[in-house]
């Protein structure tokens, strides 16, 4: 990771306050989460806006990860025009038509479950690593499950600020 500024670091602590807090509800639906990283502005460092988003991430309720949660399309089924969870959800493009009905499946007994969407930082993993992960995190408890996803939500939107702030 960067621990300098960017061209992007800087447009980003230039942008008007409605547009800056635009951007970052795009990289995450909590509104808690935006507005601890806008009023932060200016970051002098891309690391120094990481770690802010991480301290923000922490200090999230359980309503706040919901309201973030909410904003994350279930494994397998990106939402239509949003490259973004296309992009991270990409292990999924290329899984067999078992894989996608098994996900489904699996989706749906883990919302029934825990009330949320399955959320993992997809970036990386195939459809096999997720489908074994959702697996695995169904047997959780509520408490153990909202931390996990409280980390993989801190993933996820260091790799969009990163997306942001790391462009020329």
């Amino acid at each position: 990771m960067t621990s300098t500024s960017t061209p992007g670091l800087a447009r980003f602590n230039a942008l008007e306050e409605h547009a800056a807090f635009a951007a970052l509800h795009e990289a995450c639906a909590s509104r808690a989460w935006a507005e601890r990283l806008l009023a932060a502005r200016p970051y002098a460092t891309v690391e120094a806006l990481y770690t802010a988003s991480d301290a923000a991430m922490a200090e999230l309720t359980t309503a706040d990860l919901q309201e973030a949660m909410a904003g994350h399309p279930p494994i397998g089924r990106p939402k239509p025009g949003d490259p973004a969870s296309a992009r991270e959800q990409r292990g999924m493009a290329g899984a067999s038509e078992e894989l996608r009905a098994e996900m489904l499946e699996l989706n749906l007994a883990y919302q029934d479950k825990f009330g949320h969407v399955f959320l993992i930082c997809a970036t990386g993993r195939t459809g096999e690593q997720m489908r074994d992960a959702v697996k695995e995190r169904i047997g959780n408890s509520p408490e153990q499950e909202r931390e996990i996803v409280r980390t993989e939500l801190g993933k996820i939107n260091r790799i969009r600020l990163a997306r942001l702030v790391e462009e020329d």
